[in-house]
C-alpha cells in the first residue's frame, strides 16, 4: 500500500512512500519537453511540461509511479483494489488508460484547478500496459501549492475530491476515509484537560496524551489517520533542508517495517520514499535499505531535449563515518 502527502513551507513539497512486497527496477526519470507522449486512445504530446518523478521505463516509456512537472503540479498514484473500475471506450470523450494518466496531467496542466477543469470529460479506459505490465487498480492525488484533489474511476463514474488533508492512501475510497476523520476531533498535541470527572484529581502521567486514540497499525485507513494529524500539526523551519527533513519525518511516521505486514511468502515494506520540491524541481528519496537522502535537479539536465534521462536509486546504506 502506499501514503501520500502535500507539504507547505515557504516552498511546496510534494511525495510519498511506496509500499510494496515487490520492487519493479524504478529510477528516478526526467522526461524532458520534446519527448514525444503517444497515447493510445487520445491525441499525443510532441511536447509538454518537463516531469520529474520515479517510474520504471518499459519499451522507452516512463510508467511513473509519482512526479511533478516544471509548473509545480505534483501527481500519484496509489494502490486501490477493490474499488478501481476503468470503463470502456466513451465516444467522443477524452479516453485516457491509467498508466498514462500522470504524464496525460503533468505533461499539459500548470495547476490543481487547471487539471480538474479538463477531467470532466476523461473516461479512465480499461487498456493494459502490456502482458508483462497490466492494469493497477489505482486513485490519484493531483497538487499543488495551493490545493489538492483526489481522483478516483468507481462504478459510479470518475469522481474528483477535494482534499483538504493533503493526504491520500488506499482503501477505502477518500470520501469514506474523509468522513472518518471526525473520529479523531478530539486528539491534540496539548495535554489532555480532565473531562470526564473533574473533581478527581486525574494525573497527565505521560508527554502525548493528548493524542491517545490516534491509531498506530499499518492499515491503509489508520495510516491515513495518523498522516492527517502529523502534517497538519507539523512544523517546519523555512529553510530547504529543515523542509525535506520534516517531509521524510511526515512520512516516517506511516512507514512500513519489513516483517510487520506479510504479503504471501513475503512482506510488504516501504520500498522508497519521496520529496519533491515542486517549486524548484528537486526530487529527493529515500530507500528501504539507504535513508541518506540523495536528489536529483531537474533543471540541470536539457529540458528540451527529446530522450529520458534516468537515474538509477541509490540502494545500499550510506554511511558517513566520524572517525
Amino acid at each position: 500500500m502506499c501514503t501520500a502527502v502535500s507539504y507547505t513551507t515557504q516552498d511546496h513539497y510534494f511525495g510519498r512512500n511506496l509500499d510494496l512486497e515487490i520492487s519493479y527496477h524504478e529510477t528516478v526519470v526526467v522526461t524532458p519537453r520534446q519527448f514525444p507522449f503517444e497515447f493510445r486512445r487520445t491525441e499525443p504530446l510532441s511536447s509538454h511540461h518537463a516531469i520529474i518523478g520515479i517510474a520504471t521505463v518499459s519499451e522507452g516509456y516512463p510508467l511513473y509511479y509519482d512526479a511533478v512537472n516544471e509548473k509545480g503540479l505534483g501527481m500519484a498514484g496509489l494502490n486501490f483494489p477493490g474499488s478501481a473500475d476503468y470503463k470502456p471506450e466513451s465516444p467522443g470523450g477524452t479516453n485516457v488508460t491509467p498508466f498514462e494518466f500522470i504524464p496525460w496531467v503533468l505533461g499539459r496542466f500548470a495547476s490543481v484547478d487547471e487539471a480538474e477543469e479538463a477531467l470532466a470529460d476523461v473516461t479512465l479506459v480499461e487498456i493494459p500496459f502490456s502482458e508483462r505490465f497490466p492494469l493497477s487498480p489505482l486513485h490519484w492525488i493531483i497538487s499543488d501549492k495551493s490545493r489538492s484533489i483526489v481522483v478516483e474511476s468507481v462504478k459510479e463514474g470518475l469522481r474528483v475530491h477535494d482534499n483538504p488533508f493533503g493526504v491520500l492512501t488506499n482503501n477505502p475510497p477518500f470520501d469514506m476515509q474523509a468522513f472518518r476523520i471526525n473520529d479523531y476531533v478530539h486528539l491534540s498535541v496539548d495535554p489532555p484537560e480532565n473531562r470526564l470527572a473533574p473533581g478527581i484529581p486525574l494525573e497527565t502521567y505521560s508527554r502525548g496524551m493528548g493524542a491517545i486514540g490516534l491509531p498506530g497499525d499499518l492499515s491503509s485507513a489508520s495510516r491515513f489517520a495518523k498522516a492527517v494529524f502529523t502534517r497538519v500539526n507539523s512544523v517546519a523551519g523555512s529553510s530547504e533542508s529543515e523542509s525535506i527533513s520534516q517531509f521524510f519525518h511526515i512520512l516516517g511516521s506511516v512507514a512500513q517495517q519489513r516483517g510487520c505486514v506479510r504479503v504471501g511468502d513475503g512482506f510488504e515494506i516501504t520500498i522508497y520514499s519521496s520529496c519533491c520540491n515542486t517549486d524548484r524541481g528537486i526530487y529527493y528519496y529515500t530507500t528501504y535499505e539507504n535513508s541518506q537522502i540523495t536528489g536529483v535537479d531537474m533543471h540541470k539536465e536539457d529540458l528540451d531535449a527529446t530522450e529520458l534521462v534516468s537515474f538509477p536509486l541509490v540502494m545500499g546504506q550510506q554511511v558517513s563515518m566520524q572517525n
